[in-house]
C-alpha cells in the first residue's frame, strides 16, 4: 500500500510540475535575427539565395507547404489536391478568404500569375481576372534549374478557387517542388504596380508583411494580424545584417540581437557555458563539395578527379574547421534522406595513390598543355549552411594537394560575384567550393539540380554524363518510390566512380538564441519561419 501510494504521489508531483514547464505561449515583443548578409531580392520567383528566401519564407505562401520540422508535404494555399490516374493533371483546390497583404483578394487567378509569370511559353487561361504578364523579366533560375519548364505544360484556373496544372511528362517530385520557394503566390496587383521594383516591395499572404528595408543593414517585418494560418505572436521581426560571425555572436551575447545565425564553430563551446543563452540544432540537409570546371580539357580525365579525392584529408577538414559539428561525406546527398546509398566505399585519403593516379594520367603533362604551372581553387568568403569557413577550407585542400606535387593558387571573390562568375564556368577557375542545402526533401533536389548539366545549363557543376543523365530522368518518372530508390543508388554508385565533384562533408547546424527566445526551430531545408517563435 505504501509503494502505491509513494508511486502515486510522485506522478502527481511530476504531472503538475511538467504543467508548470509548459509554458503558455504569448505575443508581444520584437525579434532580432543577426544574419551574415543582406538578401539579394525578395521576389521569390528570381531569387537564388538563402538570404532572400529566409525573409520570403516569413512574407509568401506557397499552395504546398512543408511540416514544421521535416519535408513532409502539409496543406497551404491549396487545402487538398488530386492527382490523375497517369499522374499528368494536379488539381489545386484553394483556401477560401485569404487576402494578400495589400487587401487584394487571393484566389485561382493570382496562382495563375504567380506560376505563369516564370513559364517561357505562357500556355495559361485565367477565370475572371485577365492579369497581364511583366515584360523583360529576369530568368527565373530555380524554375529553370528544377526543370520546371520541362514539366509544366499549361496552368488554368477552371473557378474561383481550383486551378488545374498539366504535365508534359510524369514528374515524381512535382508536389515536393511546388512546395519550394520560388512557387510561392504573390499579389499580381503589387507585380504590376512595382514592376521591377517588387523586388524590394513583397506583397504575400504569409504570416509577416514587409516594412522596411534598409540595404545591408535590416529588413524590418511586422505581425499580419489576417493571417489565415492565425496571429503570429511576435508583433514584430528584424532582420539585422552582420557579415563577422565573430562581431555576430558578440552581437548575441550582449543582448542585441536574439538569434545568432553561422556563428564560428568555436564560439559553440562558448554558447553553452553562457547562462544567458541556449543552442537549436538540426542535421543540416546539404552537402559541402569541391567541384572541377568540366569544361576545360584539363579536368576530363577522370583518374585526375579521382587522384584529387583521394589527396583531401576529409576527416581532417571535419575535425579541424567544422569543429566536429558535422560527418565526412561519401555521397552527394546526406544519409538522412531516403534514397541514401549506404554500400558505397569512399575515396581514402591516400596521398600516394594519389601520385600514381597523377602519373598514370600525365597530370604534369596535361597541365603544362594547358599553359599552367599551377591551377586554381575558388573558396566561398561566407560562411554557408554546410561549409563553416570557405577560406580555410581552402587553405587546408591547397595544403593537401601540395603534398601530392599540386600547387593550388586560392582565389576568392565577393559572394555575389562568386555566384556569378562561377556559373559562367570562367576559364580562369579550375576547382571550386560550393554546396548545397536541400530545399524540398527530395533526392532530385540533390543529384539533378547539382549534376546532371546535360539537363540545364544552369546546373553548377556542367558535368555532362549520358549515363547519369538516363537514371536521372528515369527516376523523375518512375512510379514507386522502391523504383526511384533503385535509380537514385545507381547515380550514387556512378558519382562515386567518375567523381564529377569532390563531397566534402555535411553539416549539423547549431545556432545560439537568448533563452528568451521560444518555439524557434531550425528546418531541414534552412527556411526560416517565425509564424510560431515567441518571445518569454
Amino acid at each position: 500500500m505504501f509503494k502505491k501510494l509513494t508511486l502515486a504521489f510522485t506522478l502527481f508531483v511530476f504531472f503538475f510540475a511538467g504543467m508548470a514547464f509548459a509554458l503558455e505561449p504569448k505575443s508581444g515583443g520584437t525579434l532580432v535575427f543577426g544574419r551574415g548578409g543582406d538578401s539579394a531580392g525578395l521576389d521569390p520567383a528570381f531569387e537564388t539565395d538563402g538570404n532572400s528566401f529566409m525573409i520570403c519564407d516569413n512574407v509568401y505562401d506557397q499552395l504546398i507547404l512543408y511540416a514544421d520540422e521535416s519535408t513532409d508535404l502539409i496543406p497551404g494555399l491549396a487545402t487538398s489536391w488530386d492527382v490523375s490516374w497517369d499522374g499528368l493533371t494536379y488539381t489545386f483546390h484553394l483556401r477560401k478568404g485569404v487576402k494578400f497583404h495589400d487587401g487584394t483578394v487571393m484566389n485561382s487567378d493570382a496562382v495563375v500569375f504567380s506560376i505563369g509569370r516564370m513559364m517561357k511559353e505562357k500556355v495559361v487561361k485565367f477565370f475572371k481576372d485577365k492579369w497581364d504578364f511583366p515584360e523583360n523579366q529576369p530568368a527565373a533560375e530555380y524554375w529553370l534549374s528544377m526543370e520546371m519548364e520541362n514539366t509544366i505544360g499549361s496552368i488554368e484556373a477552371v473557378d474561383e478557387n481550383t486551378v488545374v496544372f498539366r504535365l508534359k511528362r510524369r514528374e515524381a517530385p512535382f508536389l515536393a517542388n511546388i512546395a519550394m520557394d520560388f512557387a510561392a503566390i504573390v499579389s499580381p496587383a503589387a507585380v504590376l504596380k512595382h514592376g521591377e521594383n517588387f523586388r524590394s516591395n513583397p506583397v504575400g499572404t504569409g504570416p509577416f508583411k514587409f516594412v522596411e528595408w534598409i540595404k545591408d543593414d535590416r529588413i524590418v517585418l511586422e505581425a499580419n494580424p489576417d493571417y489565415w494560418g492565425g496571429h503570429p505572436y511576435l508583433d514584430k521581426a528584424i532582420f539585422r545584417v552582420i557579415p563577422e560571425n565573430s562581431v555576430r555572436f558578440l552581437e548575441l551575447k550582449t543582448g542585441n540581437i536574439d538569434i545568432c545565425q553561422f556563428p564560428n564553430p568555436e564560439d559553440i563551446e562558448l554558447a553553452k557555458k553562457d547562462s544567458g543563452l541556449k543552442l537549436v540544432s538540426q542535421p543540416g540537409m546539404n552537402i559541402g563539395y569541391v567541384s572541377f570546371n568540366h569544361t576545360k580539357p584539363l579536368w576530363q580525365d577522370k583518374r585526375i578527379r579521382q587522384a584529387l579525392a583521394h589527396a583531401i584529408n576529409k576527416q581532417s577538414i571535419v575535425d579541424n574547421i567544422y569543429y566536429g559539428l558535422g560527418q565526412v561525406a561519401k555521397n552527394t546527398i546526406p544519409p538522412t534522406l531516403w534514397g541514401y546509398n549506404d554500400d558505397i566505399i569512399d575515396h581514402d585519403y591516400n596521398p600516394e595513390k594519389a601520385k600514381k593516379l597523377l602519373e598514370q594520367a600525365d597530370f604534369a603533362g596535361k597541365l603544362k598543355e594547358a599553359g599552367q604551372t599551377k591551377i586554381t581553387l575558388w573558396s566561398m568568403p561566407v560562411a554557408r549552411p554546410y561549409n563553416p569557413n570557405g577560406m580555410k577550407v581552402g587553405e587546408a585542400i591547397q595544403a593537401d594537394l601540395k603534398k601530392i606535387g599540386v600547387d593550388v593558387e586560392l582565389v576568392t571573390f565577393e559572394w555575389g560575384t562568386y555566384l556569378k562568375k562561377q556559373r559562367t564556368q570562367d576559364p580562369s577557375m579550375d576547382l571550386f567550393q560550393l554546396g548545397w542545402t536541400g530545399d524540398n526533401g527530395d533526392p532530385d533536389n540533390f543529384l539533378a539540380v547539382l549534376l546532371d548539366g546535360l539537363a540545364d545549363p544552369n546546373v553548377r557543376t556542367q558535368w555532362k554524363n549520358e549515363e547519369y543523365h538516363d537514371l536521372i530522368v528515369k527516376a523523375k518518372q518512375a512510379v514507386t518510390q522502391a523504383e526511384r530508390i533503385n535509380l537514385y543508388r545507381k547515380a550514387q554508385e556512378l558519382i562515386n566512380q567518375e567523381v564529377p565533384l569532390i563531397n566534402l562533408a555535411h553539416s549539423l547546424v547549431v545556432w545560439p538564441e537568448k533563452k528568451r527566445v521560444m518555439n524557434f526551430k531550425l528546418h531541414p531545408t534552412a527556411s526560416i519561419r517565425l509564424h510560431k517563435v515567441w518571445l518569454q
